[in-house]
């Protein structure tokens, strides 16, 4: 089989879309059922995924476009069926929501559904930004042959907002493939961390639903009230979003400067010590799709804390703490973090849900499914 990634996407920086991406075609390529991957990118992103892949299956194909939204998605319309006929493969992966026209396309269309952002948090994305957001993934929904939901809760909030549509596709819920195992760990050089410097991580875009705001409040506290060492740095890795200004802004008034360090651009090795490294490992998110980060922490054994809401609770395991968003939430978050730390630290991690032999082998049975033109499977699939 050969499969078609496509993964344009805007920023220049590696992202959640990007690993999600990248991880896929290395699991996928490892599978003896999978002759080729095709992975195409924007010509700003041929610098980090040139550094991930050692596979001869997977071939880089880099667009080189003018990185602007208007350009990036005439180039979906117009410009992408156009390179993916030319490639004679068996399936096309839509690694994200963006507007394509199906009939151009000569091969199946599966696409990504990693959250409902645009409907459940349009503050996510501000008006009127928001409005083509949402047009954007009616008509990608509308158009795939399949939807592959990234969690169960992903998969409720879509039926939610276009069940009727639904009824009509193939759909499969399989979770983000995690695996560092060929990355060797390196102590990151922008975070000016000390061998043996404690710190508090958390992986996250500069968003609103992230709760970035309540962390450093919570770590603030934390401080005032001697919880924490006085050498203890709370590191916040994540690309610049719409709270940017904001955070420093709060990091400033609360005199953190020194404590508290916003990372936006990190290799992946780096993230790899980060992990191994920190004392606790924190997700306050009021929303997520999935939450990779929280998967690669539990990957790590790492102690963590998150948020109580459904999709931490379907991802995360019995080992996580989780803290309650509603009333005092600093008071919670700081709570369970101090609770957290007192914990022993669990060295083992158990859970195949995410491993590359599960997710490629759901994965290549749903591609199967829709290249076979199979009858339409049960509505919802359930992850093994």
């Amino acid at each position: 089989m050969h499969i078609i990634i496509v993964a344009l996407h805007r920023p220049s920086k590696p992202t959640g879309v990007c690993r999600h991406a990248a991880n896929l075609a290395q699991c996928l390529a490892d599978t003896n059922e999978v002759a080729q991957v095709t992975l195409i990118i924007g010509a700003w992103q041929q610098d980090y995924f040139e550094t991930l892949f050692s596979s001869k299956k997977i071939k880089l194909i880099g667009v080189d476009i003018k990185n602007n939204s208007l350009i990036r998605n005439l180039w979906f319309l117009f410009g992408l069926p156009v390179l993916v006929n030319s490639l004679h493969a068996d399936i096309v992966y839509m690694s994200f929501p963006f507007p394509f026209l199906r009939p151009l396309f000569s091969l199946p269309v599966v696409s990504t559904i990693h959250d409902l952002y645009p409907y459940e948090n349009p503050e996510v994305f501000g008006y009127p930004n928001v409005i083509f957001n949402r047009l954007f993934l009616q008509q990608c929904i509308a158009n795939s042959d399949g939807l592959a939901c990234v969690s169960k809760s992903t998969l409720s909030s879509l039926n939610k907002y276009f069940l009727n549509t639904c009824l009509s596709k193939h759909i499969t819920v399989i979770y983000n493939y995690v695996n560092f195992n060929l990355i060797s760990c390196e102590q990151p050089n922008k975070t000016n961390l000390k061998e043996d410097e404690p710190f508090l991580l958390c992986v996250a875009q500069h968003r609103k639903n992230k709760n970035i705001a309540l962390l450093i409040e919570t770590f603030s506290l934390l401080n005032k009230q001697q919880y924490l060492s006085d050498s203890t740095k709370l590191v916040i890795v994540g690309s610049t979003g719409p709270e940017t200004d904001s955070l420093y802004a709060q990091i400033s008034a609360l005199s953190l400067q020194e404590r508290v360090l916003l990372v936006n651009s990190i290799q992946d090795k780096e993230l790899c010590w980060l992990y191994q490294n920190c004392k606790i490992f924190v997700a306050p998110s009021s929303q997520e799709g999935f939450c990779l980060p929280l998967a690669e922490a539990m990957y790590f054994s790492c102690k963590i804390v998150c948020s109580d809401i459904p999709i931490f609770k379907e991802i995360g395991s019995h080992s996580c703490s989780y803290f309650d968003l509603r009333g005092d939430a600093v008071s919670n978050l700081s709570q369970a973090i101090v609770w957290t730390l007192k914990l022993p630290l669990n060295q083992t991690n158990d859970d195949f849900r995410f491993s590359k032999s599960t997710v490629a082998s759901q994965y290549l049975k749903f591609f199967s499914s829709i290249t076979n033109n199979d009858t339409l499977p049960p509505y919802f699939m359930q992850p093994e």
